[in-house]
């Protein structure tokens, strides 16, 4: 048996960018390994961290011993640590802030295992008469233990709005036994589903499939020989480009029973919580017990259990959001990235890490295959195809031979002169809204922005309400009757007239979902009308049950934004409008025309898929702009390569790499003269080989009090930027009042 090195080099929960030397105390010798969380001496105090290194000797010679084991298992092994490693050093992020991403809160804080709770139990049966042996709220527990068996002591206590009391009187009476009991928290316990069975394949859909299971290693008669040669060499990227409806999903699925019939786990990470629901529900009826879910929407409990769930091997499939890319699946032999273009892949907080490129790497590490599927694949992930970097799969047809639903662009400044206002419905999809009505078939509604009004302004003097503490206007919210800052969430109270002219003739601008709402209910009173944004899904399960809703044929209209605009299948929809596509064409953003094309082609997607034919009514002030002609043509190539002229020419991704620095401060001045000072440094420093850009404010220049600069960097590699700017960083850190975020590979300048 090898021997176990004594020092032990631990990364503890203090951000220092360090590790830490420790001896391992001969009890401990045997229990501890890469990846076990510990306790340890730190100072005065005590800290934990986790073994992220093993040696035979370390540079000083006054160790301190490790004081215990707080967990029974290695909660990390070494290909999560290797990725951690990668993710601190490509993304300008310190080993330990990375160590917590990688681990769910509640499993940092609780550790391991299931939680023990408190479960009752009825001991006696329903008897005919028991009421004069009980109280009202004891005979409402025992009716709940009998008609509903066994219950949490809590949630018991909770759901009948009593005490603990009467339950304890119970049990000391003998009708109810109180036991502690593991129990699994699941978030799919009370779904119940029909299991399916892998569907027919299309042509395309079968090959994309045989590609799959070669990479993989699975073989199969349906594997040509020339696929098959391809499985000796590393798994590597699959890019699973198919149009909306063309049944990318039913292609994961029967991938990823593949990667289990060799013994392998899977992980199917997803953008948005919206399509979390639908998604499960297709792989729970495919593969049962075996999935797990993960994301930020469960409880702390349901996150613990599923996360040890996942771990012990109970689970071998996991459904998540970004975050599930650090799930510990072991073996793991696939990676599904669907909808891979979102940008919501993209982590906000230290470490900024995009999951669908840590998916590929982690790949990378563990030797498994990444799919990333996406009817609108980005531009970086396309141009990787081009370079024969990603293997490219095409599945350029709906299935069973479904048309793609027409688009029609209206034009809403012809519109306005027709009807003499600027209005939020055309004509056209008025109509299209009677025509679908009438024929009993669903209707959505898009626009990516919530509230009644987008501002309030003064016609006699020009004032704007904005913000006191964002350099932006406020949104008025009908249903609260109340202004609000979507950056920094402050409200107020409508004031009862101008704060600058004293005038009362106020007048809201521009709209919002619950606008777009107020008038589908108005002009459509028979119709059933929902809204879904923010706003109105902000309970726990509120996804679920308008979704839900609107696949029964509940609701006629949904009315939402983003999280409606893709993923979903409903095959009764045969209508969708855009209310107003130029929002993200506007941006002062280099991926405006490419954000526009693929929310549009994303939320046409929506209509046409079951057997009736759908169409798409797109209203824009811009309809000659190149990426509204690309989606009224579903043409998807010929806009990448209309993109990618414009990108490869000023020097943007993906024929360079973007790093943004962020600095930020509440004085205004110290926070331009340090951002000035770091761009005039790393100008000198890096040389040719990277453009530093001036130092100049945020498109949105201030948020929540604080001001904002930016320093945009491009080169050719992350490297040639993150090496001397981290050297810069160290020699001249930022003043205390001042605050510094290194984005690498940013997606968004705002």
């Amino acid at each position: 048996m090898a021997r176990m090195p004594p020092i032990a080099k631990i990364a503890t929960h203090v951000a220092l960018d360090r590790t830490f030397d420790y001896l391992i105390p001969e009890p401990l010798a045997g229990s501890i390994a890469l990846g076990s969380r510990v306790l340890v001496p730190f100072g005065r105090s005590q800290a934990t961290g986790f073994v992220v290194g093993l040696v035979e000797r370390s540079d000083r010679t006054d160790l301190k011993s490790i004081l215990a084991l707080t967990d029974p298992h290695p909660l990390l092994d070494e290909p999560l640590l290797e990725l951690a490693r990668w993710i601190a050093g490509y993304y300008c992020a310190t080993l330990e802030q990375v160590l917590r991403a990688l681990l769910p809160a509640p499993v940092r804080k609780a550790g391991s295992g299931f939680k023990a709770q408190l479960t009752v139990r009825h001991a006696r049966e329903r008897a005919a008469d028991v009421a004069d042996a009980l109280s009202d709220k004891q005979r409402a527990v025992m009716e709940r233990l009998w008609t509903a068996g066994p219950q949490l002591l809590q949630a018991l206590a909770r759901e009948l709005g009593i005490t603990a009391a009467p339950i304890q009187a119970l049990r000391r009476k003998g009708w109810v036994v109180v036991a502690e009991e593991t129990v699994e928290r699941t978030p799919l316990s009370r779904r119940t589903l029909l299991p399916t069975e892998p569907l027919q394949l299309e042509v395309e859909q079968a090959a994309a499939v045989a590609m799959i299971k070669a990479a993989t290693g699975v073989g199969g008669s349906e594997v040509s020989a020339a696929t098959a040669s391809s499985a000796a060499q590393p798994p590597g990227v699959i890019l699973l480009h198919g149009v909306t409806g063309s049944g990318k999903t039913e292609v994961y699925l029967q991938g990823i029973a593949g990667a289990l019939a060799a013994g392998r786990g899977a992980i199917v990470l997803v953008p948005e919580i919206a399509l979390t629901p639908q998604t499960i529900e297709r792989f729970v009826a495919r593969f049962g017990e075996q999935v797990a879910v993960l994301h930020s929407h469960l409880s702390e409990g349901e996150r613990h259990d599923e996360w040890h769930r996942i771990r012990s091997g109970a689970a071998r499939i996991v459904v998540g959001a970004r975050s599930a890319v650090f799930a510990p699946v072991r073996p793991l032999g696939m990676i599904v990235v669907d909808e891979e273009h979102e940008p919501s892949y993209k982590q906000e907080d230290v470490p900024r890490y995009n999951a669908r490129d840590v998916a590929v790497m982690r790949g990378r590490i563990e030797g498994c295959l990444v799919v990333l599927g996406s009817a609108t694949p980005s531009l970086e992930s396309w141009n990787n195809a081009a370079k024969g970097k990603y293997r490219l799969a095409s599945l350029p047809r709906r299935v069973d031979n479904r048309r793609m639903p027409a688009i029609r662009i209206v034009d809403m400044r012809i519109n306005a002169e027709r009807v003499g206002h600027v209005s939020v419905f055309s004509k056209e999809l008025m109509q299209g809204i009677h025509e679908r009505l009438a024929r009993a078939e669903q209707i959505i509604l898009f626009l990516n922005r919530r509230g009644f009004a987008t501002s309030l302004v003064c016609p006699k003097c020009g004032f704007r309400a904005e913000c006191d503490q964002c350099s932006v206007a406020v949104t008025y919210h009908r249903q609260d009757d109340r202004l609000r800052c979507h950056l920094c969430g402050q409200s107020r109270a409508v004031p009862a007239k101008c704060p600058q002219c004293a005038d009362p003739a106020f007048k809201y601008g521009g709209f919002g979902t619950q606008r777009v709402e107020t008038i589908v209910k108005k002009c459509f009173p028979k119709a059933r009308a929902v809204r879904m944004d923010t706003d109105a899904t902000g309970t726990k399960g509120a996804h679920d049950r308008i979704l839900g809703d609107f696949r029964a044929g509940k609701i006629d209209i949904l009315i939402g934004t983003q999280m409606i605009a893709k993923g979903l299948d409903f095959p009764n929809v045969t209508l969708v409008g855009v209310i107003s596509a130029d929002q993200s064409l506007h941006m002062p953003d280099f991926r405006a025309a490419e954000r526009t094309y693929q929310l549009l082609a994303q939320v046409a997607g929506r209509a046409g898929r079951g057997t009736v034919s759908g169409e798409v009514i797109v209203q824009t002030y811009t309809p000659h702009h190149p990426a509204m002609q690309a989606v009224r043509r579903n043409d998807f190539t010929g806009f990448c390569d209309m993109e990618s002229e414009f990108r490869r020419e000023l020097r943007y991704p993906p024929f360079a790499r973007l790093t943004c620095v962020t600095f930020r401060g509440a004085s205004e001045s110290r926070v331009l003269f340090y951002a000035e000072t770091i761009s005039k440094k790393m100008a000198a420093a890096a040389g040719e080989q990277v453009r530093v850009a001036d130092a100049c404010p945020a498109p949105i220049a201030r948020v929540k009090g604080v001001f904002r600069f930016q320093l945009m960097l491009r080169a050719g590699s992350v490297r040639a930027m993150t090496v001397p700017l981290r050297e810069i960083l160290r020699d001249h850190p930022p003043p205390k009042d001042v605050k510094v975020a290194v984005d690498v590979d940013a997606i968004s300048l705002l």
